[in-house]
């Protein structure tokens, strides 16, 4: 759920969302196919009460309409109370509360892949996985972005934090962190760059000016095109690819299928470093960016060989 200019603008995000969803179910090695709804917001990212739920009781019935091959769940702009209301209409939704059967809120085990990305990015870069006095700057302190900033300062690291509600300076200050708008935060002096809030910011401009060795982070589609993995490349700076550090939530919602198992779906969930790891290697054996070698993990898991997939799941 989130403001768009035009439907046009929303549609291409959805497809970006889906196609970026596809892969990452794909590369976590989850039978679920991939897809992404999206509800529009007006312009000034604001809606009444009783039109947010209007529209997400619309929302409700074409989920229901696709009989089981979709179901939804908790994404940006949305909460599990949200779910809760679409769960009126379909029982084709994930991540309701743990009270209704479901595995709740997705944004701690989104955190805890991000966490496990990072050190897998960091024992790549810097050859060690600790945060130790690690620079680290999170950009983005929504429910997802500010737990992986507690996590990175429990793990040691010297933290920038920002985020464009100046309400959440707080958490700065709760962590001794520095704080800076979003801005210049790309532009930070620091090793790790955690990209926590929209994506599309890498671009042929951004990227000459960032100072980070690392970029690992939750935000999606982060690149504004598939050509910017190589220009992160040319200047030095490893990129892990978003679908792969941000599934947490993802693999923590498919624990669902067959009964909910927090301990499971905690295991799998650290498991994402591991998987940035072979993505790593796979990358440095041919020669490419961490994002091809991915993508040819992901195709390589979609392949006639695999077993037919579950429903897409999507936010």
């Amino acid at each position: 759920m989130w403001s768009y200019d035009d439907s046009r603008a929303a549609l291409r995000d959805a497809l970006r969302l889906s196609r970026a969803m596809t892969y990452k179910a794909a590369v976590a090695d989850l039978p679920l196919g991939g897809g992404k709804g999206v509800i529009i917001l007006p312009a000034d990212r604001r809606a009444p009460s009783e039109r947010r739920q209007a529209a997400l009781l619309d929302f409700a019935d074409t989920v229901e309409a696709l009989d089981g091959r979709y179901i939804t769940a908790e994404d940006v702009g949305t909460s599990s109370r949200d779910m809760s209301v679409i769960g009126r209409r379909t029982a084709h939704v994930a991540g309701l509360a743990r009270s209704r059967g479901g595995s709740g809120d997705p944004s701690p085990f989104t955190a805890l892949g991000v966490e496990a990305a990072i050190r897998a990015s960091c024992e790549r870069a810097f050859g060690s996985a600790s945060l130790r006095g690690r620079r680290i700057c999170v950009i983005g302190l929504g429910h997802v972005g500010s737990r992986v900033a507690k996590r990175c300062a429990r793990g040691g690291a010297e933290l920038v934090l920002a985020d464009v509600d100046l309400a959440k300076r707080a958490l700065a200050e709760q962590l001794g962190a520095r704080w800076t708008d979003p801005g210049r935060a790309l532009e930070s002096d620091v090793e790790v760059l955690v990209p926590c809030a929209l994506g599309g910011f890498l671009d042929h401009d951004t990227v000459p000016r960032l100072r980070c060795a690392v970029i690992a982070g939750a935000a999606n589609n982060q690149l504004a095109d598939d050509g910017i993995a190589d220009l992160l490349a040319a200047h030095g700076i490893l990129w892990a690819p978003d679908f792969v550090v941000n599934a947490g939530g993802l693999i923590n919602i498919a624990e669902e299928i067959d009964g909910y198992d927090p301990a499971s779906a905690r295991r799998r969930v650290r498991g994402i470093g591991d998987t940035l790891r072979r993505v790593f290697d796979d990358a440095e054996a041919i020669g490419a960016t961490p994002l091809t070698a991915a993508m040819e993990l992901a195709r390589r898991r979609l392949g006639p060989g695999r077993a037919e997939p579950r429903p897409a799941r999507a936010g």
